[in-house]
């Protein structure tokens, strides 16, 4: 059996070696204080320009291409689903990645499939079926797309029979964690519990047998990322009294071989509350902008959680309370995390994690990690509900605003290393941008548009930061 430091070699080497260096630089210098400031265009990449398209506005020089739509007929004869959420790009060769894409639908929206073949395909390899034998909806959707043509190459369903399939994380080994929001019990409408993470690797060529990750917990899950150098598998979770969850396998980069879940919790401040909301929320224990506190984890028991009732047991054994955790990033040696709600104002917060150099081992109690909070925001043009995540060639996190106004749209917003933030993309229509992730050369950015689901490849002068007024 490998080591874990063996193991983590072998992982670094499948990394994004494009962005790797960026990575570091990312984590290298975290906010000290600075979260809430909005940069002119002068000092990011220029004023929006509108989209005479009316999707998506972006900076002088960018561009975007669509590469898929609802309801497109796909290369597997099934049309593409809507509600395009959490998505992640896998390098499969020099040319080549596999955009792995949530559909973060419920069993209410499941359709017939009228050739005979293809039904009796899907139904062998979903996870669930609703009483009237149909595949649930929910599940993930794959693209190949050629980063030298900027071409789309083929589409296909990858993995079906899930509900709310909202975010994810792509491994280090070539596989994306697609990750169900929803705890609903087995009924009548429905053949089995969910709230599970499942593993749908960057190579399938079709659709993957469904095989829930049990020992990930069964919570309200959003979106999941890997430590490379330890298999170590971090997870978020979308409740207004969330836990920030950690999975250290019983063997790196086999998942489906189990593990141990746990929760994070901070040294001599039992269930201290990250979410600095008005209402009680003591004034000593606010979580002020650059402060780091050292951290340890709790045990969670019966992870399976009939009663949905995790994220209560690790508060009862002093696990850390956040806002809403949604997107988080692997960044070098450290990690980010959104909290959608957090913050005295409500409107986000974003945080920074970085593990123990012995993570996961008993000697991590004399080397504890750190939890700091690297933005939170006071103002709607600031920052307005962050969710989905990602770093960029420029080693600025991208973060998705998922926020539903009749008077603001929704945008894609710039975050650089000292936690100053900036305007790079908005949205034209009521409907949140999802799925932000980087092509690993740098050179595409991907995105969906919720629904109707629109996914688009943008390119542009990633080097012109504070360049182009």
């Amino acid at each position: 059996m490998q080591s874990r430091r063996q193991f983590s070699k072998s992982l670094v080497a499948l990394a994004f070696s494009g962005l790797a260096g960026h990575f570091r630089a990312m984590s290298a210098s975290p906010g000290q204080g600075s979260g809430s400031v909005l940069l002119g265009a002068a000092e990011a990449y220029g004023e929006l320009v509108n989209d005479p398209e009316g999707r998506l506005d972006l900076p002088p020089g960018f561009s975007y291409r669509v590469i898929s739509s609802y309801g497109q007929v796909m290369d597997d004869g099934l049309p593409v689903p809507n509600d395009a959420d959490g998505m992640g790009c896998i390098p499969l060769d020099e040319e080549r990645v596999a955009l792995v894409r949530n559909h973060e639908l419920m069993p209410d929206t499941a359709f017939t499939i009228e050739d005979e073949a293809l039904r009796e395909r899907v139904l062998a390899r979903c996870y669930a079926i609703n009483d009237r034998g149909q595949a649930l909806p929910g599940g993930t959707s794959t693209l190949i797309f050629n980063t030298h043509t900027g071409q789309l190459e083929r589409q296909f369903m990858s993995l079906t029979g899930t509900m709310r399939n909202c975010a994810g994380g792509v491994t280090p080994w070539g596989s994306w964690l697609t990750c169900e929001e929803n705890t609903d019990n087995a009924s009548s409408e429905n053949s089995k519990d969910h709230g599970f993470v499942f593993e749908v690797p960057a190579s399938a060529t079709e659709l993957v047998k469904a095989e829930p990750l049990t020992a990930m917990g069964r919570f309200n899950h959003e979106a999941a990322c890997v430590d490379p150098r330890t298999g170590i598998v971090y997870m978020t979770e979308d409740r207004d009294d969330s836990l920030f969850y950690r999975f250290i396998p019983n063997l790196p980069g086999k998942l489906a071989e189990g593990g141990k879940l746990q929760a994070l919790a901070i040294v001599g401040r039992d269930a201290f509350d990250t979410r600095n909301w008005e209402k009680g929320t003591k004034a000593q224990s606010r979580f002020t902008l650059g402060e780091s506190l050292q951290t340890h984890w709790v045990d969670l028991e019966d992870v399976t959680s009939p009663n949905d009732d995790l994220r209560n047991q690790g508060a009862m054994k002093g696990a850390a309370i956040f806002a809403r955790g949604e997107g988080v990033q692997w960044a070098g040696d450290s990690l980010y995390f959104c909290c959608t709600s957090g913050g005295r104002a409500e409107l986000g917060q974003i945080m920074h994690y970085t593990p123990s150099s012995v993570e996961g081992t008993p000697e991590e109690a004399k080397q504890p990690g750190e939890l700091s909070l690297f933005v939170e925001s006071d103002h709607k043009a600031t920052f307005d509900y962050g969710d989905n995540i990602t770093i960029g060639p420029n080693g600025h996190l991208f973060v998705c605003e998922d926020q539903y106004s009749v008077i603001v749209n929704n945008k894609l917003k710039g975050v650089t290393p000292s936690g100053e933030l900036y305007d790079f993309g908005r949205v034209r229509w009521q409907t949140e941008p999802a799925g932000i992730c980087f092509s690993p050369d740098g050179k595409w950015m991907f995105v969906n548009l919720y629904s109707p689901a629109t996914t688009l490849a943008i390119t542009g002068p990633w080097e012109a930061f504070g360049r182009l007024c």
